[in-house]
C-alpha cells in the first residue's frame, strides 16, 4: 500500500495489511494494539484516494447510474440508503470457485479489498449487508468502524473457506450501520433450519431506531444454500428465516428490509414464499422493470469450467405498506461486463452490489 504522507494513511496501511492464516491467534498483540475504538476516525476521502493510488495500474472503476423510482409522495427526511453485496470470499475465489477466465492477479487481496472498500465508499450506505465475508476481523471491522459503523459478524459454523490451504477463517454475513444515523434496539443472530435440522446458513436481524423519524425497521441479512438440486433446502430455510422475521417484526408491525444472496432464482418456491409472505413484503430490483413486475435479468455473471452462469440470485425485500423505494442503482451492462464476466480486474466479485434508498411511508397503517 502506497503511503500519501498523513496519519490517517499510514494508519489504514497498517489495518489494512492482510494477515495470513491462522493470523488472529499469530498477531492478537498486533489486533489489540489496533483496537478501533482506540483510533481516531477515518475521513472517508482520504480512504477512498488511499484505495484509488493501490488500484492505480487497474482498469477505472464501472460507472453505474442511479434510477429514479420515487412516486409523488412528500418526505421530510433523509432516505436510508441500503446496501447488499455478496463481496466473494477471499479463500473461495483463489481455491475454491475456479473462474476460469478470471486470472489470478486479478484475485489479489491487497488490491481486491480495494476494490471492494471503493464501492463501498462511492456509494456511501447508511446500512451494508455483506455475504461471504471472511476478512472481517482484519480488514472490514477496523476499518468500516473507524469510519463511524456498528459492526457485527456471524459467520458460517461450517464454512468452505476453511478447507482452503492458507485461508483467513470462516466466511459469514456481517451488516453494518452508521451509528450517527440509527440506535441498535435488538440483534438476534440466527442460525437457519430445513426440515427442523440446523443448517450451515446464517442470518443476522437488527431492529434499529432511526434518529432523524424515531420510527423503528428491522434490516436482515442471509445468504441461503448454494447450488441445483438445494431447492426445498433452501425452501425451508427460507421459511424458517419468515418465522423469524414475523416474530421479530411483531407480525410486520415494525417495517422490514431483507438483503440477501438467496441461491434463487424468482422461479424457486423460497422466492414465492416471501412474495406472498404475511409480511407484505417485495423485491426492490422489480421497480427497475417497465412493468415493475418482473427482476433484472442477472445479479451474477460468471464463467466455471461447467460452463457460463448468469442467474438473478440476489435480492432486497422490503415492507411495501411501510417503505417507498426512492432509487435503486442500476446494473452493469454485459458490454461493461465483458465477455470474461465476473470477476474481473474492474470488479472484485462474481456478484454485483445492489443499492436502494428508502423512505418511510407517512401513512403506514392505512396499506397495512
Amino acid at each position: 500500500v502506497c503511503s500519501m504522507g498523513n496519519s490517517t494513511s499510514r494508519l489504514y496501511s497498517v489495518l489494512a495489511k492482510t494477515l495470513s492464516s491462522g493470523a488472529v491467534s499469530q498477531h492478537q498483540d498486533c489486533l489489540e494494539q489496533l483496537d478501533p475504538a482506540r483510533l481516531d476516525p477515518i475521513d472517508p476521502k482520504d480512504l477512498l484516494e488511499e484505495c484509488q493510488m493501490v488500484l492505480q495500474k487497474r482498469p477505472p472503476r464501472f460507472q453505474r447510474n442511479f434510477v429514479n423510482l420515487k412516486k409523488n409522495t412528500a418526505s421530510n427526511h433523509r432516505p436510508i440508503r441500503v446496501m447488499q453485496w455478496n463481496i466473494l470470499a477471499q479463500a473461495l475465489g483463489e481455491g475454491k470457485d475456479n473462474f476460469i477466465q478470471c486470472p489470478m492477479e486479478a484475485l489479489k487481496w491487497e488490491e481486491r479489498k480495494c476494490l471492494i472498500l471503493e464501492e463501498i465508499l462511492a456509494y456511501k450506505p447508511d446500512i451494508l449487508c455483506l455475504q461471504e465475508v471472511d476478512h472481517y476481523f482484519d480488514t472490514f471491522e477496523p476499518l468500516l468502524s473507524r469510519l463511524g459503523y456498528q459492526c457485527t459478524f456471524f459467520p458460517k459454523p461450517w464454512s468452505p473457506c476453511l478447507d482452503v490451504e492458507r485461508n483467513n477463517g470462516p466466511d459469514g454475513c456481517a451488516l453494518f450501520f452508521l451509528k450517527d444515523r440509527f440506535e441498535l434496539v435488538n440483534s438476534a443472530n440466527i442460525r437457519l433450519t430445513a426440515m427442523k435440522l440446523k443448517t450451515n446458513q446464517v442470518a443476522i436481524a437488527q431492529t434499529l431506531k432511526c434518529h432523524e423519524t424515531g420510527r423503528l425497521f428491522c434490516i436482515a441479512v442471509t445468504h441461503l444454500k448454494a447450488r441445483t438440486g438445494w431447492e426445498r433446502f433452501r425452501s425451508a430455510q427460507g421459511c424458517d428465516l419468515l418465522q423469524n422475521l414475523k416474530s421479530i417484526t411483531q407480525g410486520a408491525k415494525i417495517p422490514l428490509i431483507v438483503c440477501g444472496d438467496f441461491n434463487a432464482e424468482p422461479t424457486e418456491e423460497v422466492y414465492r414464499e416471501f412474495s406472498n409472505s404475511s409480511l407484505n413484503l417485495n423485491s426492490a430490483y422489480k421497480l427497475l422493470s417497465p412493468d415493475g413486475q418482473s427482476e433484472p435479468p442477472y445479479t451474477t455473471w460468471k464463467i466455471r469450467p461447467s460452463g457460463e452462469c448468469r442467474h438473478t440470485l440476489d435480492y432486497i425485500w422490503y415492507s411495501q405498506h411501510a417503505l417507498n423505494v426512492n432509487s435503486a442503482l442500476g446494473l452493469l451492462t454485459e458490454e461493461q461486463i465483458g465477455p470474461n464476466r465476473l470477476p474481473s480486474f474492474n470488479y472484485p466479485s462474481d456478484h454485483l452490489s445492489l443499492v436502494c434508498d428508502f423512505s418511510f411511508n407517512q401513512d403506514p397503517d392505512r396499506l397495512l
